[in-house]
């Protein structure tokens, strides 16, 4: 017979993170201040990936200020809390206007890029009830989000190669994939990894001859082409203004410069925004209607979002789009000048792909090169190889990014000095053979974690930020042995195994 363990009573600490007497905020805030101090830095655009930055602080005070105010609102019921209707219809229609709709043009505010894809994927999967194995057609440079919103909704993805030059979509190699289960062909504006635009318009008509939806992913810089436009670069047809477009996603917390998450999902037709919606009636609470995948949902980020686009407006906006393509222009004739790199296509956008240039007698280690940056200020986003698409360091170049980039290209060069000795990247094939040989899957956190330091991982010393070694490590790997061993990281970096 066993005993029942006793639940813990109120006099019982169950956790470090829960006292038994409240903290002051002061306490809490300088705690707070000890934990970030080791994060990339959000502002001054030193950090190229994850965060945008509009450089004015009067805008982010305001935006913040904002976001705090409606923090409480609750999004499930927008018949309880008008507000959160009249400032979703501003930001929504804001946003289609500059991107080929008008103030009737049917939308959704979401959390994200992901949640905006995601329910572009679910409205398009159940506008076809007929099809019973749905797929869709992306271009391999297509976000991950696709690839996600597949796992989630049960939708097959099939990826097309693209232009192995100009990593622009093939339409002829999307259209070859297309059959009687297609629900849905994607284009992005710009793709994320090279900041180049899919050709939008053939692939958009092909889709329609085919009488399938089209849905254009402008999440990373929707917001921002139509500004560089205005300063005057070149930027081909993309949005609902092209034929066969049917549906468009834009992130606002990207370089709408709005605090995270804020993103917008565009439809041709309120049809096809009805499709993104869920209902439910069958139990005894409440009836649920969602048009996101959130349910309960803090209106601060709409908030925020709403308060930025008043703030900037157009004016702004437009002098940002100013900055962050002429620091573009210059950082590719920086890279174009140093020895051994090359900038991968022609980008559209303020988003460029550094990769090793081919013709040089010895190529450099990018993922080194990433590690050397990073110890001199710089964060520069590593990318695998896929496909014959080859490795490259990602930057996303800002409003604020005019003013650093003279400084981003002396440490670029500096770094470049400081890892040519290296050689070539070479992955230990002693660590590659041991991964051949185990079932990562069948290891705990504890083991996994043990295994980190013989690949080169040391998350505890001062060389904790160098992740040149397990760079290289899955370089060398096929995609879904990639994705066993960055999920069992994840897993074990939040354990007390490796996360502390």
């Amino acid at each position: 017979m066993t005993t029942p363990q006793q639940a813990p009573t109120a006099q019982q600490s169950c956790h470090p993170g829960l006292p038994e007497t409240g903290r002051p905020g002061a306490d809490l805030l300088a705690e707070l201040a000890v934990l970030t101090a080791a994060d990339l830095p959000t502002r001054g655009g030193h950090t190229t990936a994850y965060v945008y930055d509009s450089g004015r602080p009067e805008v982010r005070d305001t935006a913040e200020r904002a976001y705090v105010a409606m923090m409480e609102v609750n999004g499930l019921d927008p018949t309880a809390f008008p507000s959160i209707v009249a400032l979703e219809r501003q930001v929504v229609g804001a946003t289609a206007c500059r991107l080929g709709g008008d103030d009737a043009t049917p939308g959704i505010f979401t959390s994200g890029g992901t949640e905006s894809i995601m329910l572009a994927v679910k409205a398009a999967r159940d506008a076809r009830p007929d099809i019973l194995a749905p797929e869709i057609v992306v271009p391999v440079t297509a976000h991950a989000a696709f690839h996600k919103a597949g796992s989630y909704l049960r939708v097959t993805v099939r990826s097309a190669p693209v232009d192995p030059s100009t990593y622009r979509a093939d339409p002829a190699a999307t259209a070859a994939l297309c059959n009687e289960n297609t629900v849905l062909v994607v284009a992005s504006a710009p793709s994320y990894a090279h900041g180049v635009i899919d050709p939008v318009t053939e692939m958009a008509a092909d889709a329609a001859a085919r009488g399938i939806p089209c849905h254009v992913d402008a999440c990373v810089g929707g917001w921002l082409l139509p500004w560089l436009a205005d300063a005057g670069a070149a930027i081909p047809a993309f949005d609902l203004s092209v034929p066969g477009v049917t549906s468009l996603s834009c992130d606002l917390h990207k370089f709408g410069y709005a605090p995270k998450g804020a993103s917008v999902l565009l439809f041709r037709d309120e049809a096809m925004r009805l499709g993104a919606y869920y209902a439910c009636a069958p139990w005894p609470g409440y009836t649920v209607v969602n048009s996101t995948i959130q349910s309960s949902k803090g209106a601060g980020p709409l908030a925020g979002a709403w308060a930025t686009l008043q703030s900037l407006g157009a004016d702004g906006y437009r002098e940002l789009g100013r900055a962050a393509l002429s620091a573009t222009r210059r950082l590719i004739a920086g890279v174009e000048a140093i020895d051994g790199l090359a900038v991968l296509g022609t980008p559209d956008a303020t988003l460029v792909a550094i990769g090793a240039d081919p013709a040089a007698e010895f190529p450099l280690d990018l993922f080194a090169l990433a590690d050397e940056t990073r110890a001199r200020g710089y964060f520069l986003q590593p990318q695998l190889s896929l496909d014959g698409l080859p490795a490259n360091l990602h930057l996303t170049l800002t409003g604020v990014s005019e003013h650093g980039v003279d400084g981003l290209l002396a440490v670029l060069r500096e770094c470049v000095d400081a890892v040519r000795p290296l050689g070539p990247p070479a992955p230990p094939a002693d660590i590659v053979g041991l991964l051949g040989q185990l079932d990562l899957t069948e290891l705990d956190n504890a083991s996994f974690a043990a295994l980190l330091p013989a690949a080169g991982v040391d998350l505890s010393g001062d060389d904790s930020a160098r992740m040149a070694p397990v760079n290289r490590l899955l370089d060398t790997l096929p995609p879904a042995t990639r994705e066993v061993i960055v999920t069992r990281f994840l897993s074990a970096l939040y354990s007390p195994y490796l996360g502390g």
